[in-house]
């Protein structure tokens, strides 16, 4: 069985405060993490970043604090494109300025009064210049096409397909996909896409489904009902060779919440995973 860089997302961790974070991940011997820029301070995020770096942990990805295009169900304001496109910069220059090579993660939003045609040309024309930007500063920008319940809420692409509609028209070995496998997995030809994207995947999320309770409310690898093996052997068949990231959305008021004891989530999750690869590489 091949080793496997394995992350956790500091959405697993919700609760747990940056501090918490920092300690729970070098105790439990992650090797990776995905940052949440909403866990920084807004005044002065240096000292933080400046910790994580000396704490030897790679940063795979990072979640900015505003990362959709359109508005989205958590950060409905502001509304124009151009403004929240201008918040992502601010982030693409924080973290360019301390983990060159790093990704960061962008999701669409919902299309403006269901005008899609307007929003593929926004995201074309938006993300382009966001990929320009993103060059200057030693990073990358993934997009993520989201699970078609989130259609409209949070997202206007809902499968591979989608995105790689806007990255092909973007057209920039700095953007690229991030694949979530919640997200994609029940898409009939969600294999033969992501071989499709050979190069172009830069990062990889894992978890697994249950009929959800609420918009957060997500399994451990391997616990529900997503074929992951198939699924991490096309990522595999692809070319991809980074990291593969825990990540885990909840919510404290449901029962089994994977969020109500973060330190047992990152170690089963730990586990969880480490089967689901060794099925994959066998």
């Amino acid at each position: 069985m091949s080793t496997v860089p394995f992350g956790i997302s500091q959405y697993t961790t919700w609760p747990l405060s940056w501090a918490e974070d920092m300690r729970l991940f070098q105790e439990t011997g992650m090797d990776c993490v995905e940052v949440c820029e909403a866990k920084l301070d807004v005044a002065e995020p240096n000292p933080q970043l400046e910790e994580l770096k000396a704490s030897g942990m790679k940063v795979t990805s990072v979640q900015p604090r505003l990362h959709s295009l359109f508005p989205d169900l958590p950060r409905p304001e502001p509304r124009s494109p151009q403004e929240r496109m201008q918040r992502l910069r601010a982030s693409i220059q924080l973290f360019g300025r301390h983990f060159p090579g790093t990704t960061l993660v962008s999701i669409t939003g919902a299309a403006p009064a269901g005008n899609y045609a307007f929003a593929y040309a926004t995201a074309a024309r938006e993300y382009g210049e966001i990929a320009r930007m993103a060059a200057d500063h030693g990073v990358r920008v993934a997009l993520e096409p989201l699970n078609p319940i989130l259609m409209n809420v949070d997202t206007f692409i809902c499968s591979i397909a989608h995105a790689r509609r806007i990255i092909e028209e973007v057209d920039s070995p700095h953007f690229g996909l991030m694949l979530d496998v919640w997200h994609i997995w029940e898409d009939a030809g969600a294999s033969e896409e992501i071989r499709s994207m050979a190069g172009r995947i830069f990062g990889v999320h894992v978890n697994d489904w249950r009929t959800p309770r609420a918009f957060g409310d997500r399994l451990l690898p391997g616990r529900g009902e997503i074929p992951l093996v198939p699924l991490l052997r096309a990522i595999r068949a692809a070319g991809y060779d980074g990291a593969y990231t825990l990540e885990v959305f909840s919510e404290l008021g449901l029962e089994g919440s994977l969020w109500a004891d973060p330190r047992r989530t990152v170690v089963d999750g730990l586990r969880a995973f480490a089967e689901v690869w060794r099925q994959a590489c066998a």
